[in-house]
């Protein structure tokens, strides 16, 4: 069994990293091993920051946002001297295994410190819901619900002013966030990256439910998709609607993290130190159809993981 091992988080921040480091500590601590934190992730793994964990430091933590250990973007760690100088750090503390939590950037350099001969198990967490081998990330759950909440507070403003209103949110190559927040909130159109949008045949629609009594449509438009100014200047010259563009921002990584979130991240940490413990490594942990799994840390990176088309499917039928 190891003896010594760490837990880090890299990449954007998410609401559920810190329930995810909390589970990691308190568990590998039962376990009989001893814990360090590294701060700001693979830059603080190539410069030295690092300290010993106990179970006073994740106190208090589960119901906070973002990471107590921070995060940073690290181009020494892309070049084989900086990795080669961050696993030299971790061997000069008797580090053993390493819990990367992040996204697939993240995942990606996890992959790497593997392949050089160090123990490790990844953790997705990213409010994008894009690593392959998993349904839900770390974080995913808290973000589509602080959307959900702006949709809402939309709804009431579109309806007193007769307004189409385009909420803008994160999802550069992803729609997920995009697609269950306008499921959950009723939007009337959802453009995401991996559909063909026809903003003609939108206006059309537009035109036809103001005609039909209609008072206000609210449309959720991933990043990725467009610019929903562009098109919220598109719709208005088309359709004579009066539009209102909302971006939501950086508002959506931040937040205490859901009770999902709180829970996924410390049943997958758990399962993490687990399999350290058993010697397993270049693995990630998983959720899917209700259960905890691994996948090879390999596929997880390799793999894209695609919209669910029946979601999308019953989004459009239900608007």
């Amino acid at each position: 069994m190891l003896k010594r091992i760490a837990i880090m988080t890299s990449g954007g921040d998410c609401p559920g990293m810190n329930a995810a480091i909390r589970s990691a500590v308190r568990v590998a601590l039962h376990e009989g091993m001893e814990v360090w934190g590294i701060y700001n992730g693979y830059a603080g793994m190539t410069n030295d920051e690092m300290e010993q964990l106990t179970s006073r430091s994740v106190g208090d933590i589960i119901q906070r946002g973002g990471t107590v250990l921070g995060t940073a973007r690290c181009e020494e760690f892309k070049t084989p001297e900086g990795r080669q100088k961050a696993l030299d750090n971790l061997r000069r503390h008797g580090i053993e295994g390493v819990i990367v939590i992040g996204g697939d950037g993240s995942l990606s350099g996890a992959k790497l410190l593997a392949d050089m001969g160090m123990a490790v198990v990844g953790l997705p967490g990213t409010i994008d819901n894009d690593i392959w081998g998993t349904d839900y990330t770390i974080g995913f759950d808290t973000a589509v619900n602080t959307v959900l909440d702006a949709i809402n507070k939309l709804r009431d403003t579109a309806s007193a002013h007769r307004r189409v209103i385009l909420l803008e949110v994160m999802g550069r190559n992803s729609g997920w966030i995009a697609l269950a927040s306008g499921l959950a909130g009723g939007a009337e159109h959802i453009l995401i990256p991996e559909m063909k949008i026809d903003l003609d045949d939108i206006c059309q629609q537009l035109i036809q439910s103001r005609d039909s009594g209609k008072k206000y449509s609210i449309i959720v438009v991933a990043e990725g998709a467009g610019s929903a100014a562009a098109i919220g200047e598109k719709i208005a010259k088309e359709t004579g609607a009066e539009t209102r563009v909302s971006v939501l921002g950086h508002i959506q990584r931040g937040g205490s993290p859901s009770a999902f979130d709180r829970i996924l991240a410390s049943m997958l940490a758990e399962r993490a130190v687990l399999a350290l413990s058993q010697g397993l490594s270049n693995i990630m942990f998983g959720y899917k159809t209700g259960l905890i799994v691994n996948v090879d840390l390999g596929d997880a990176i390799s793999y894209k993981k695609g919209i669910d088309p029946t979601m999308f499917r019953l989004a459009t039928l239900l608007s």
